[in-house]
């Protein structure tokens, strides 16, 4: 009678065992599933490299309209190799840079899959995006030319006038190596070849007032105090200076200059931009894509139009008044990645003929 009792308990024991394991795996299983499921609807990785005054309006705006939570690592540098070196494991999700080099560095190291989306599509002229969809432009930085007021008639010039012998003594640039003068570089390689670029550069390097040194708004600070007459900077640092964000030096140093949006022989400006990318290993794709949507959507581009004093990438879309008051741009129908080829040559030639010296 204890035999059958005993084999009775340790079946019953058994059955018991197999009950408690199938419904602890369910229970794994399906929590599991629904932590996934749940942290995919509520949030992303972004990494950038652009300041929080920008990012922390568009986050801010962004999961008010769909509840996705942005988790946010900002650097100064290095997005790509913090990214190489995560690789497979890394939580980024997308990765925001600066410069069309950036985020070609992104694609070349394979850190970036290709995107398809009709809304990116629609907003992004082509040659602001990569034909396979790697990378996506978000604003433009319009690189122009800076004038006196009281001492420069001019009311036009393209790039090629900065190599006038009338100039002679009267321009004021930054260092040829910085990526802002390195990309219009290119860009007069790729439109006019690379001899014709180091003539022009030379006529440049003659012209100059002063060492190629400093940055965009030490050029308008040394045109008020009648150092150089002409400079050449950024688009988005007039907004800055003008605004009085940078202080009230700063807005006098804006407000002493008029500025000109120069063109190439085709009558268009040359360019640089902002960007984003879907990084290789996103670990919530869908949602990394509908935050890219929103960045190229009118609500996103006014934020960073006018957070920052940038072009928005949209046709169309609303832009800071500081800028828009500069007159309209006509950006630069060659694909960036065609201009962004000929970077090395241009930092070459920059080096070649002792621009900076």
């Amino acid at each position: 009678m204890l035999v059958p009792l005993r084999r009775s308990t340790a079946a019953l024991r058994a059955s018991a065992l197999s009950f408690l394991r199938f419904a602890v795996l369910a229970c794994v299983t399906g929590g599991l599933s629904l932590g996934v499921s749940q942290a995919g609807a509520q949030e992303l990785n972004l990494y950038t490299v652009r300041e929080p005054g920008l990012i922390k309006p568009l986050i801010a705006a962004f999961t008010g309209k769909t509840g996705i939570k942005v988790n946010t690592v900002f650097m100064n540098d290095g997005l790509a190799e913090r990214v190489e070196a995560e690789g497979v494991r890394s939580p980024a999700d997308v990765l925001m840079t600066v410069d069309i080099a950036k985020l070609l560095e992104i694609v070349d190291k394979g850190l970036a899959q290709p995107v398809r989306s009709a809304a990116l599509e629609a907003a992004i002229p082509a040659q602001l995006r990569d034909p396979e969809g790697r990378w996506f432009a978000l604003s433009l930085r319009a690189r122009l030319i800076y004038v006196a007021k009281s001492r420069v008639d001019a009311k036009a010039m393209a790039y090629e006038d900065l190599a006038d012998p009338k100039w002679k003594g009267r321009i004021c640039i930054r260092s040829g190596q910085h990526p802002y003068n390195t990309a219009l570089i290119a860009a007069y390689i790729a439109h006019h070849g690379e001899a014709a670029a180091e003539t022009w550069l030379r006529g440049i390097k003659a012209n100059l007032a002063r060492k190629a040194t400093g940055g965009d708004r030490e050029v308008a600070r040394d045109i008020m105090g009648e150092l150089c007459d002409v400079g050449v900077g950024n688009s988005y640092y007039v907004g800055l200076m003008r605004s009085g964000a940078g202080g009230p030096d700063q807005e006098k140093w804006g407000q002493a200059i008029r500025v000109l949006l120069p063109s190439f022989s085709n009558g268009s400006t040359h360019v640089n931009a902002s960007g984003v990318v879907l990084s290789k290993y996103a670990p919530h794709p869908t949602q990394a894509i509908r935050f890219m949507e929103f960045l190229v959507s009118d609500e996103g581009q006014k934020i960073i139009a006018e957070a920052n004093f940038e072009y928005p990438v949209k046709t169309g879309a609303p832009m800071s008044p500081l800028i828009a008051e500069l007159g309209e741009l006509k950006p630069d129908l060659l694909p960036l990645a065609e201009i962004a080829k000929n970077r090395k040559a241009a930092s070459l030639l920059a080096e070649r003929i002792g621009f900076d010296q």
